[in-house]
This record gives C-alpha cells, sequence and structure tokens, in this order.
C-alpha cells in the first residue's frame, strides 16, 4: 500500500512555482496577486484562508486577505466583488466558502469575473471544463489529478466510482475523469445519496474518490483488494484522547479500507494540501493570461 502524499507533492509544486516567479521577477515582470474575502468568524474558514495566504508569501506571490464582518450584507459584499474585478493589479481572487445564511452563495459566485475566478466555479469555467477548453480548473478536482498523474496511477479504462455530487468536488471529477486527459479516460459511476446498492457499486471501483461529507462512511467490507482511495472529507470525530478533544477523520474509515487499498490519500495530508497548490497554479495562469 502506497500512501498518496498531498503535502509532499503540493511542496513540490509550490517549489516549482517560486521558480518560476523567481525567473518573472528578475525579468522585471509583475508577480502574481492573489486576493481572498472572508466573511464572518467561521473557525474552519478562517484556517483555510490563513493557510492560502501564508502559501502565497512563501512562494513569492503578493496575497491580500479581505475580513469582512458576519453582518456584511449581500450588496456590500457584492460591491467589494466588483472592486476586485475592476482592480488591476488583482491577478485573481476566492471569496471563501460558507458564507453567512443570510447571503446568497450562487449570487456571489455569479459576481466573480470568470477571468479572476481562480476557483473555478463561475458557470463560465466549469462550462469551459465540460467542454475540456482552456480554463480555471476547480482546485480540489484539479489537485487530484495532479496527485494521480505525480503518482502515476493508471486511470484509463478503469471504473471509477465518485461519492458526492457537488459542484464544488463530486461533479467536476465525474467529468474530469471520463475525459480525454492524463489522469482520465476512466469509466466514471457517481453515487449519492439516494443511490441504491452502493456497497455493490463500490465494490467494483479500481478507483473510489470519497467526497460525501460523512466521516468514516467507507469502510473495508465496501471496497476490493488494490482500490485506489482518495479521500477529499475532513470532519473533526470527538477523541478524548486526544489534547484538542477531537481528531481529524475523512470520508473513508482509513484502519480497514487501507489494509486493501494500493494507493490511499491520508487525511489530513493528503488532498487538502493538493487544493491551495492547484490555487495557486491557477492564480499564476491567471497572471500570464493577462501579460499574454
Amino acid at each position: 500500500m502506497i500512501i498518496l502524499d498531498g503535502k509532499k507533492v503540493s511542496n513540490d509544486i509550490k517549489e516549482e512555482i517560486a521558480e518560476h516567479v523567481k525567473a518573472m521577477v528578475s525579468k522585471g515582470e509583475k508577480v502574481p496577486h492573489l486576493a481572498a474575502i472572508l466573511v464572518g468568524t467561521d473557525g474552519a474558514s478562517m484556517t483555510y484562508v490563513n493557510a492560502k495566504v501564508k502559501a502565497c508569501e512563501k512562494i513569492g506571490f503578493h496575497s491580500t486577505l479581505i475580513d469582512l464582518p458576519e453582518y456584511t450584507s449581500e450588496e456590500e459584499l457584492l460591491s467589494k466583488i466588483h472592486e476586485l474585478n475592476t482592480n488591476d493589479d488583482i491577478d485573481g481572487f476566492i471569496v471563501q466558502l460558507p458564507l453567512p445564511k443570510h447571503i446568497d452563495e450562487q449570487k456571489v459566485l455569479m459576481a466573480v469575473h470568470p477571468d479572476k475566478d481562480v476557483d473555478g466555479f463561475h458557470p463560465t469555467n466549469v462550462g469551459k471544463m465540460a467542454l475540456d477548453l482552456p480554463t480555471f480548473l476547480p482546485a480540489t478536482p484539479y489537485g487530484i489529478l495532479e496527485l494521480l498523474e505525480r503518482y502515476q496511477v493508471e486511470t484509463s479504462g478503469k471504473n471509477v466510482v465518485v461519492m458526492g455530487r457537488s459542484h464544488i468536488v463530486g461533479r467536476p471529477m465525474s467529468i474530469l475523469m471520463s475525459q480525454k486527459r492524463k489522469a482520465g479516460d476512466a469509466t466514471v459511476t457517481v453515487v449519492h445519496s439516494r443511490s441504491k446498492n452502493l456497497a455493490e457499486i463500490t465494490k467494483a471501483a479500481d478507483i473510489i474518490v470519497a467526497a460525501i461529507g460523512i466521516s468514516e462512511f467507507l469502510t473495508g467490507d465496501m471496497v476490493k483488494e488494490d482500490v485506489v482511495i482518495i479521500d477529499v472529507g475532513i470532519t473533526r470525530v470527538p477523541d478524548a484522547t486526544k489534547a484538542s478533544g477531537y481528531r481529524l477523520a475523512g470520508d473513508v474509515d482509513f484502519e480497514s479500507v487501507s489494509k486493501k487499498a494500493s494507493y490511499i490519500t491520508p487525511v489530513p495530508g493528503g488532498v487538502g494540501p493538493m487544493t491551495i497548490a492547484m490555487l495557486l497554479k491557477n492564480t499564476l495562469l491567471a497572471r500570464e493570461r493577462r501579460t499574454a
């Protein structure tokens, strides 16, 4: 069993981007500038945004964090997005999700200009992705493809089961892995909360991408020998033996599934770091497009 080490691969990618940035600086070119909007004080969101800002600093990007209070109105947020859309110094930006309940997430994502949408969530970019046209790929699916490719995991002709149909992970993952590409050319099945005979479907899978948000849902008796496991989930599970009072768990029961897997991502240290690395890669692409 081989661990798909997202932390190591993401560090390799960040080093590659840092070298690229050094070359840009030596030529007197403007370095990429990523901005992030955070609304409210959700603990997980603050952690994610701070990790993104730190990653920018480490590789030589400029970064801006726009921290807005929980009571920020939808109109105020849309106004801030418009500012970033029209600010030539900003190459790309993200609006950290989830947003407070009084704000319409879809309206907000639609307001981000597609050319600066480095999260790859705007319908224009999702449409281009579906048609296999050059665009910003959603960072988590993009990171999974990169991880599979760098570990040379064979995907062509394989049965892939994607657990979950979210617009952020499940749906784009199913589209990308069925396309003609490296880490693609697979036969893809999407399962979700209404799927019947779930264990029968997962047992036939060569590769499983678990992104359902239920901790340790996928167990060893639901998979076959030599399966490849990509665990996208991350949940805090109460654990009295830890100083924090909790441990981080994925959507996969690592202990039982890892005994059968040929490759598996750990939680943490698997998909999470890759998501940040690919967000940075998208930001670099946004800068290059603006100078092309």
